[in-house]
């Protein structure tokens, strides 16, 4: 039923509000009022969607979605609720004014319910809008993310980039969305939670992880490559998938501006990946003092994702013997 759909997904909204401005900054209470007003402008474009629909076939059923206007304005709220461009100004906004904790939610939890709802209308859904916001979001994700310092913001465009992949499969072969959502959203636990134990906010951060643990550092310079879909690491995995489906369609335009925008993504994971672990930049003796401060809290959860990440596409032909 709609109205429980546009009733979950505004709870869902209203509950990270108080996550997101727990630090009391203005840079926080900004970041938490810009993402209240753009979800709550997306719930409502929802809920108009679902009203216009059932208007013309009487029903409030999801499944179905047959009015046209309906279903285009869906997907544009769709997009504008996971940051997809054009609508994506404001998750880097918001992820800049967070916690790097409350960025992981963001990037990972909240996808989890508009990507469901595009997984249960896919049959009825604007194959062209779709496309459109899929080609713009992979373009603007790897061009967004070339000129930012702030991990955060990098890991917002890394986000929109990656959900671009994600919509481009969706109307082809959905279960191929779903697989690379999985591990888009364990990647980037995995990240997050490197980024949480060493404090990295900056790239001049990250510079300094190797004084708190050089395991870390090594873990951190994989997932990154992971992430910039480098294989035979995990997340080459998705990307072969997809454009080996997209090919097949006889889609190779548009596999081919896939391909030129992951370039984009894959530069500033690699400039990530080089500050990490192959540069020492200009410091004080009180960097190395780092290494005092002891992790604060180590995890199952990362020693897991991590793993995944990184290992998942070398182990999978183990798994089918």
């Amino acid at each position: 039923h709609w109205l429980m759909a546009w009733i979950g997904l505004e709870m869902n909204t209203l509950a990270i509000i108080p996550i997101i401005s727990t630090s009391h900054s203005p840079r926080s209470t900004e970041a938490a009022t810009k993402y209240f007003l753009t979800q709550a402008a997306a719930s409502a474009m929802i809920l108009f969607s679902s009203m216009i629909n059932a208007w013309q076939t009487g029903t409030w059923d999801i499944i179905n979605l047959t009015y046209e206007p309906a279903h285009i304005l869906l997907t544009l709220a769709l997009a504008m609720k996971l940051g997809l461009a054009p609508m994506h100004f404001w998750l880097p906004e918001v992820l800049q004014g967070s916690t790097l904790t409350t960025a992981l939610i963001i990037t990972t939890w909240q996808k989890l319910a508009p990507m469901s709802l595009i997984y249960m209308t896919l049959n009825n859904l604007s194959t062209t809008t779709l496309v459109l916001l899929e080609l713009l979001s992979s373009i603007i994700g790897g061009w967004g993310g070339l000129n930012q310092t702030q991990t955060r913001k990098i890991m917002a465009f890394s986000s929109i980039a990656h959900l671009g992949w994600m919509i481009t499969i969706s109307s082809i072969m959905p279960n191929i969305m779903i697989l690379n959502l999985t591990i888009y959203l364990i990647m980037t636990t995995a990240l997050f939670y490197s980024l949480i134990l060493s404090k990295s906010k900056t790239i001049q951060d990250t510079t300094a992880t190797w004084t708190l643990s050089p395991a870390l550092t090594a873990m951190m310079m994989t997932l990154l490559l992971s992430l910039g879909g480098l294989p035979p690491l995990t997340g080459f995995m998705p990307k072969w998938l997809i454009l080996e489906e997209l090919v097949a369609q006889n889609l190779t335009p548009a596999a081919t501006v896939m391909v030129m925008s992951a370039l984009l993504s894959l530069f500033f994971y690699l400039r990530l990946t080089y500050t990490t672990t192959l540069t020492l930049s200009p410091n004080t003796t009180q960097t190395k003092l780092k290494w005092r401060f002891k992790p604060n809290h180590t995890t199952l959860l990362m020693g897991a994702s991590s793993t995944i990440s990184i290992f998942l596409l070398p182990m999978a032909p183990l798994m089918l013997l």
